[in-house]
């Protein structure tokens, strides 16, 4: 026997019959519809807004169940099943005081609610093989969910059904089986939700953002610069772990740094209280209101700037073949007159109150410094909740993702004027192109392997690098200008000028080349996040080539509250553009939903199928197995397993 998987192959198919059975089924697989695929981009910590876009599958389900139910319901019964479809837990809160003293009403109101679910579920499962689905439901729900997909045309007497019900509304658990259905629904919609990449930051919280995406049935990750500095910091990379406290100190997101993780940040407000007691920081202020002491916050800012500074520093020093040596920003400064030269042009600092810098070795921490980050570090590798969510991270995610026709990235391609690649040394050797994508996965994945304690120095700092060098695939820019932004006044200074990449994505031959040497022949489509699309001043997502668009529609609060959403679909791709939404409570009290603009990208001459894309060739390696595995039958090389 050739080949030894066929041992293993036959643990799970034993005989001829049930090989031969799972090919046929694998055959008439690959004639299906190809599944629906969604893309996100740049979250930024939009936790209820990320839970609506997914609750009403991008806006591809309420047109959905208007064909269903659009003649037969009322408007107020339509809106009121479309919100238990998004928002069932919101919506059994509101109604339970009155169903729980109406008995036949609560009896009325489940039944036919989940018969309207079910009519709707009938309707998605029809190109879907059916152990698919199975997988799909609740396990502790299966019988019956099984006994109402079926229903009528399954031939169960009505009486099973409705003894059921009653006995769960009897113990009480009926509410869950809504609850079950519409996740069902919502799971069944879309067969993979693709994020690329940027899930915190910005918005209000990164944890309970992972938190959804845990529990969705079929998620994968691109990672952007800003997933990059939170696995950074969580293993231990001093540089990004006060950059991340800087940012949520900044947007006023400390919830999800002390609630969300446990992380514990009283050693900045020790530094704060002690380096700077009397501090204005007026430079640092917070760009929102709460109830904290607004002083205190910009202070408490103040020292997670310098100190990023002064990290930052020291990581280029450690790495001069990165020549970032412009970016040793504390070395530049000129401490006689307080100036910055950059760009030839000497700009005076806007703070000159920088008592923990000695100018002779600006980047040396003070002791008060290192026993703040010390202890910062110490919380960041051993937060129990921060470590899980960012080791799913780098288990679910890549730097690109291939699905069908389209390449999935969060920013660029380091290429030259030219459009032609540039070179970025990673683990000895000189990467270009796509490889720079597999060597950074590589790196990423290898550190989260070891742990924060045992991962490489060089393997850490490479996540400082994704986060702000000139080369990186996930910035894309001359150079990260947060000194500037905070200390010179001159506007032009703040600038960080985008690679030449994001000149040739216009161009269609260039676009075709990329997507070639990342396999898709013909008509790929290059889709990318990380630059906001500017809507108001007349930017547009698709590239004027037609075969690149940028997902990052400013989906946070704090740069647009919109969004977008990419559907891959077997008719084409559409753009989905989504707009302001209040919270989960207040859609459900008003009936507000988000009904995003679509506009469609490109419409296939044919619906692909399944057969067409990726997956149908991983289908035809795995029936190429089972047809060696009922050879190996046929010939007695193994022998058949008789199921009992």
């Amino acid at each position: 026997m050739k080949n030894p998987a066929l041992h293993i192959l036959a643990e799970r198919y034993p005989t001829v019959s049930s090989a031969a059975s799972e090919v046929a089924a694998l055959r008439a697989k690959k004639e299906l519809p190809k599944g629906v695929i969604h893309v996100i981009s740049d979250i930024h910590g939009e936790n209820q807004k990320l839970r609506h876009v997914i609750n009403n599958a991008s806006g591809r389900l309420r047109p959905l169940v208007d064909n269903i139910f659009g003649k037969t319901m009322s408007a107020p019964e339509f809106q009121e099943f479309m919100n238990v479809l998004y928002y069932p837990a919101e919506v059994i809160r509101l109604k339970k005081p009155e169903l729980l003293v109406k008995p036949a009403l609560r009896e009325s109101w489940v039944k036919t609610t989940l018969e309207n679910q079910f009519t709707v579920i009938r309707a998605l499962i029809r190109t879907r093989r059916r152990k698919d689905v199975k997988a799909l439901a609740p396990k502790e729900q299966r019988e019956l969910f099984e006994a109402l997909l079926n229903h009528p045309a399954g031939g169960h007497d009505p009486a099973m059904i409705d003894v059921q019900l009653r006995e769960l509304t009897a113990l009480d658990l009926d509410f869950d089986l809504i609850r079950s259905a519409s996740r069902f629904i919502r799971n069944i919609t879309v067969e993979e939700l693709i994020v690329a990449g940027d899930l915190g930051d910005r918005g209000p919280r990164l944890d309970r953002v992972i938190d959804y995406l845990m529990h969705q049935p079929n998620v994968s990750l691109v990672w952007g610069n800003h997933d990059a500095i939170w696995m950074g910091a969580c293993l231990g990379q001093r540089a990004l772990i006060a950059t991340v406290l800087r940012i949520s100190l900044r947007y006023l997101r400390m919830f999800q740094i002390e609630e969300g993780y446990g992380l514990l940040t009283k050693a900045i407000e020790v530094l704060a209280l002690k380096v700077y007691p009397d501090d204005p920081a007026a430079r640092f202020q917070a760009k929102r209101k709460g109830k904290r002491d607004g002083g205190l916050v910009a202070r408490m800012q103040k020292a997670m700037a310098i100190l990023q500074f002064k990290l930052e520093g020291q990581t280029i020093e450690r790495h001069p073949e990165w020549k970032m040596e412009d970016r040793n920003i504390l070395r530049k400064i000129n401490f006689e007159n307080h100036t910055l030269e950059v760009d030839g042009k000497c700009h005076p600092l806007r703070d000159t109150f920088l008592p923990t810098i000695d100018p002779a070795d600006p980047n040396k921490l003070s002791a008060d410094e290192e026993e703040c980050i010390h202890r910062l570090e110490e919380s960041f590798t051993t937060s129990p909740r921060l470590w899980e969510q960012m080791r799913w991270m780098a288990d679910y995610g890549q730097m690109a993702l291939v699905r069908d026709r389209a390449v999935i990235f969060h920013a660029c391609l380091p290429v030259d004027d030219h459009g032609e690649y540039l070179p970025l040394r990673i683990d000895g050797e000189d990467r270009e192109g796509p490889q720079v994508f597999t060597a950074f996965t590589k790196v990423i994945k290898r550190a989260f392997r070891a742990g924060a304690p045992s991962a490489s120095g060089s393997d850490k700092d490479w996540f400082y690098y994704l986060w702000a060098g000139p080369l990186s695939p996930l910035f894309g820019k001359d150079r990260m200008a947060t000194f500037e932004t905070y200390l010179i006044e001159d506007k032009s200074t703040h600038k960080e000028n985008a690679g030449p990449w994001f000149r040739w994505i216009h161009d269609t031959a260039f676009c075709e080349k990329i997507a070639r040497d990342m396999g898709v022949m013909k008509d790929g489509l290059l889709v990318n996040g990380h630059v906001p699309v500017k809507v108001d001043l007349g930017e547009n997502p698709l590239k004027r080539g037609g075969n690149a668009v940028t997902i990052d529609g400013a989906f946070s609060e704090a740069y647009g509250d919109r969004g977008y959403t990419l559907i891959l679909g077997p008719e084409g791709e559409t753009l989905a553009e989504h707009h302001t939404f209040p919270d989960p409570e207040t859609a459900v009290r008003e009936g507000i939903d988000i009904i995003p603009k679509m506009t469609r990208l490109r419409r296939y001459e044919h619906p692909r199928k399944v057969g067409d894309t990726e997956q149908g060739r991983e289908i035809d390696s795995i029936i190429e197995l089972l047809l060696q595995l009922i050879d190996a039958y046929r010939m007695g090389q193994l022998h058949e397993r008789t199921q009992v």
